[in-house]
């Protein structure tokens, strides 16, 4: 039998592992835009569970235990690999409902009920991917129950199949064939399954390891330099590479060494480093995994004088509950009211304009959690909301927050921002529920999407030998060109999106395009179509350079 410290303990090894190989997770990705990355969700999904599960008793029952995890990855859950995830681990919950310890069958059981859950919020599942792993090792469990009631055993022979099945994801899905590459979230599956094995086995849980911040930039003609990594990523990672903040006055020895030395070697050790000096003092603060360290190296610098060193990620997981606990639902005084994911302030402001009462900051490499949707749905001062997601990676988080909503929500399918614009413009004030849904559903099928953004990564891809660097051209989702100019590859991309009933065009330009860039792309669009009505819009949205509806 598995009792609740053992299981508590497993499930924190399974984060602590996913963040640790959360890169390699990531690397997977077989589309080469700039995205949320599959491990990165992962991660940020059970994560969001552990301080709550090292908050518990040593002797708690295996049912908090699964109850906690499961409620706090609903809540975390960011893009679709995420809410898999939170819905495997539901299983868990509803199985070992009232149980004080978990027996093989409740194991099997467990994930039985999780891949249920799983196959069921997707509309069109897809084999070859995380559901795929997740269930071929649930079949394997229940096998394995035949010949043994020990739940360390099925566990074992669960990862056995899970990493056999996932080294056939190629098989099953051509474009990981063709890019020699598994199924990113059954790797990170995988990764988990097997943390939680190796404690049932008597092992050590994982220690979560410091987290390098890479840094990469690409740059395009007519944009300005591209920072992937801080400018879009590090906006909206919550994060923290870095656990404690430790600060320190030191009073310099007669034959003190020169303090850049001490920056020079913080630097190697932490980040957002600061010394300065005087002919008597050096003033000391970092943020590191290794605060003894850092006083240690200062030590060889002189005596030191009040230091402090405080836990960064307590304070923030402190401030989050503070959050919570002071979230008061609105009251729900109008008929209808609408949540958007956006982000960009030009965006958000349009949104804004059309009706819309709650934006979430989010979007395309952004992905906001079910909890964020939630409490705008909540701050809706109606009894029925409307939530735009925008991304085809955000729709499945929306869908969870619906149960959990204390008021009716409707979760529209909107992949892009020009179908959200679109659905809201539909919207009549007059016209009731179900008229309002259909005639909003309707409007997202008349809007054409055109998006132009760089290529994360190298990548071959549908016919297409790609660069890291190199211009996206997107159409409706799908990859439709390369280029290496970006003016170029935006009017290009328009001219495929425009129709013999085409009527309206709008160009929404980026925060990393020039205002000179952008108008010189209007003036040649309208030049060319002067019988449509042709719009530009400061968007400021990341990621994407353009985004070009057409209707």
């Amino acid at each position: 039998m598995i009792n609740g410290n053992m299981l508590r303990r497993a499930f924190i090894s399974g984060a602590h592992s996913i963040t640790n190989k959360k890169k390699s997770v990531d690397e997977l990705n077989v589309f080469p835009v700039p995205d949320g990355d599959t491990g990165s969700n992962m991660s940020m999904t059970i994560n969001n569970s552990v301080a709550e599960l090292e908050n518990l008793d040593d002797n708690v029952p295996v049912s908090t235990v699964a109850s906690t995890a499961a409620s706090c990855l609903l809540r975390g859950a960011r893009g679709n690999s995420g809410v898999i995830l939170s819905l495997i681990f539901r299983g868990f919950s509803k199985a070992l409902a009232g149980k004080t310890e978990m027996s093989a069958e409740d194991l099997v059981n467990s994930l039985e009920l999780g891949v249920q859950g799983a196959y069921k919020s997707v509309m069109k599942p897809t084999e070859g991917t995380i559901l795929t792993v997740a269930r071929e090792a649930a079949e394997k469990g229940r096998e394995t129950l035949k010949s043994t009631n020990d739940p360390t055993a099925v566990m074992a022979d669960v990862c056995a199949q899970a990493k056999k099945t996932l080294d056939k994801t190629p098989e099953l899905l051509p474009a990981l064939a063709k890019a020699g590459v598994v199924d990113a979230g059954g790797m990170g599956l995988l990764i988990i399954f097997e943390a939680i094995r190796d404690v049932f086995e008597g092992g050590e849980v994982i220690v979560q390891q410091e987290q390098p911040v890479e840094k990469k930039t690409v740059e395009a003609e007519g944009a300005v330099t591209v920072d992937t990594f801080s400018s879009v990523v590090g906006q909206y990672d919550a994060e923290i590479n870095f656990t404690y903040c430790t600060e320190m006055l030191i009073t310099k020895k007669p034959d003190c060494d020169d303090p850049i030395k001490l920056r020079a070697y913080l630097e190697t050790i932490g980040d957002c480093v600061v010394v300065v000096d005087d002919d008597e003092i050096i003033k000391v603060h970092v943020h590191t995994n290794n605060p003894g360290k850092a006083i240690e190296k200062g030590l060889e610098f002189g005596y030191i004088n009040f230091p402090k060193v405080e836990n960064m990620k307590l304070q923030h997981e402190k401030e989050q509950k503070k959050a919570k606990s002071a979230f008061t639902p609105a009251e729900q005084t109008n008929e209808f009211g609408f949540v958007a994911v956006a982000a960009g302030n030009g965006i958000e402001t349009m949104f804004k304009d059309l009706g819309v009462d709650c934006v979430v900051k989010g979007g395309q490499t952004m992905n906001p959690s079910t909890q964020d949707i939630l409490e705008a749905i909540m701050s809706c001062p109606a009894k029925t909301v409307f939530v735009l997601p925008n991304n085809k990676n955000i729709i499945m988080a929306a869908e969870q927050a619906v149960k959990l909503a204390d008021r009716k929500v409707c979760v529209l399918q909107t992949r892009t921002i020009p179908q959200g614009m679109s659905a809201m413009l539909a919207y009549d004030p007059d016209a009731d529920f179900n008229t309002n849904r259909i005639e909003m559903t309707a409007a997202i099928e008349r809007v054409s999407t055109g998006q132009i953004t760089f290529a994360a990564r190298d990548s071959d891809y549908e016919g297409h030998s790609i660069k890291q660097g190199e211009i996206l051209a997107m159409e409706n989702g799908r990859l439709s060109f390369v280029d290496k100019d970006l003016a170029k590859a935006a009017f290009k991309l328009t001219k495929k999106l425009v129709k013999g009933d085409s009527s309206f065009i709008t160009v929404i330009y980026g925060s990393d395009v020039t205002d000179d860039a952008a108008e010189a792309l209007y003036k040649q669009i309208s030049n060319k179509y002067s019988n449509l009505d042709v719009n530009l819009i400061n968007g400021g949205q990341p990621v994407y350079y353009y985004i070009i509806s057409v209707e």
